[in-house]
């Protein structure tokens, strides 16, 4: 019902267009096509009039001459292209120059029709251009209906917090009130996938500290050679390599915020030393011996069970106690199951504008699928399956057939439904997503929701071998 009512919000708000262009008859012709397709009309025939109706009017689609009396139509779309990023233009010309039809489009034009153009051509350009835009409409939408956060700040992070269930609603207001304490450390917990970054987002980007660096480590990622110097930076000549000065990242988040992402996966040597530079709040540069003080403050992220680690010597128990003085534990999706819809539909519309597909319709049994369905992935998972199902899907419709859900039927084949649990078991998850995928390490990837480096680290980690005897 609530879809029925937003479709017809949409339908009813008539799309504005603002035609500028030199040759009044053609202004009118336009004009007069325009009225009675459905459109709100506007024409001016030379720039300040029209930009004046821009500036007054909440214009959706700009048909833009390239070129008018004492004004370039290439400066001119970079200015309105600049002010009113969401508007979307069509560019004419007489003239048929490629070049500044090229630097047209490069510049944030839609679409391009060189005069004299046929009826039917500017017909298909306005067709296609109002999907896009009924589209990205529709977008806004389910963005303003499902999305947890302010407009402002969702601008600022990767992607909407979307969702409605009572859990994810429960992170929220923990991110909120951890922003209110921004000298406060956090530790955010949860399976891969389920969005510890965007909630380190939300926290950094609703306190005072927002102005400042966002800096996101992913402590997995950097050879442990080189640790030391790049959270500590490092003098000239320090070591070998070391051709210039470098400030390490806890120099560059002086006053911002330092997101430690797979912060279990920190060697233990390193530890003691980020333990005192969070409470001394103090750096010392590889190579230098004078101290520098910077202001900064620490969110880490895991998706392992820190006090097991702890318990067996992997992790440091006083780091520990110094990061997670506010805790947030994000739920795996087939805990909160009523936010995979919101989520789907949201993608759905996202991917509708991205892959310029048309808009896509929903089977009503895919929802029941997932929603039985696992998600070792969680959202991360959700969103690249709904992408895949996308541009493989050839009709308007969505189906049940479109959503392999792959890791699913193997863990069933095998009997070892426990083995989903990424956190508990994640050693018996990979070994079995790589038998079933012939050991292909794209594909195995894949089909745990994580990227093929994430898949090749963990194999290091635990000592996983390729061979079929494995």
């Amino acid at each position: 019902m609530i879809d029925k009512v937003m479709n017809m919000e949409i339908i009813s708000k008539k799309i504005k267009v603002l035609t500028i262009d030199d040759e009044q008859n053609f202004t009118e012709e336009i004009h007069e096509y325009l009225q009675k397709t459905g459109f709100e009309s506007y024409t001016a025939n030379t720039v300040r009039p029209g930009l004046a109706i821009l500036k007054k009017n909440e214009i959706d689609l700009l048909i833009l001459d390239i070129r008018l009396p004492g004004a370039n139509g290439l400066d001119i779309l970079k200015q309105v292209k600049e002010e009113h990023p969401k508007l979307e233009v069509i560019i004419v010309s007489a003239h048929g120059d490629m070049e500044s039809v090229i630097q047209a489009m490069r510049l944030g034009a839609l679409d391009y029709l060189r005069k004299p153009f046929r009826h039917v051509d500017f017909q298909i350009a306005i067709e296609r251009t109002q999907k896009f835009i009924l589209l990205n409409q529709k977008l806004q939408m389910m963005e303003e209906k499902n999305s947890l956060i302010s407009q402002n700040l969702s601008e600022k992070i990767d992607r909407n917090f979307v969702g409605e269930s009572q859990k994810i609603r429960q992170v929220l207001d923990l991110a909120i009130t951890a922003s209110e304490f921004s000298d406060t450390n956090v530790l955010i917990t949860g399976e891969s996938g389920t969005g510890k970054e965007n909630v380190a987002r939300i926290i950094h980007y609703a306190s005072n500290r927002k102005d400042n660096v966002f800096c996101g480590v992913n402590s997995s990622a950097i050879s442990e050679s080189l640790l030391e110097s790049e959270f500590f930076g490092h003098k000239k000549g320090s070591f070998t390599g070391a051709i210039s000065d470098k400030q390490g990242f806890f120099e560059i988040t002086d006053k911002g915020t330092l997101f430690l992402d797979e912060i279990a996966d920190m060697p233990i040597n390193l530890q003691a030393k980020i333990l005192r530079a969070i409470e001394e709040k103090k750096i010392t540069r590889v190579g230098e011996t004078h101290q520098i003080s910077s202001n900064f403050r620490i969110i880490a992220a895991t998706n392992h069970d820190v006090d097991q680690l702890v318990q067996e010597k992997k992790f440091r128990l006083d780091l520990m106690h110094r990061l997670n003085t506010l805790h947030i534990h994000i739920p795996p999706l087939r805990e909160r199951n009523e936010d995979i819809e919101p989520l789907m539909q949201y993608f759905v519309n996202d991917f509708s504008v991205k892959l310029n597909k048309p808009e896509m319709k929903l089977d009503k049994k895919i929802i029941v699928a997932l929603k039985q369905y696992d998600f070792p992935g969680n959202v991360r998972e959700l969103k690249n399956m709904t992408e895949r199902a996308m541009i493989l899907c050839k009709g308007d419709i969505l189906n049940v057939e479109d959503f392999p859900l792959k890791t699913k039927s193997v863990v069933m084949e095998s009997g070892e439904v426990e083995v989903l649990n990424l956190q508990e078991n994640e050693v018996r998850l990979i070994r079995l997503a790589l038998r079933n995928f012939m050991f292909n390490q794209k594909k195995a990837s894949d089909a745990l929701g994580i990227t093929r480096d994430s898949l090749i680290r963990r194999m290091k980690k635990f000592n996983i071998k390729i061979r079929k005897d494995d």
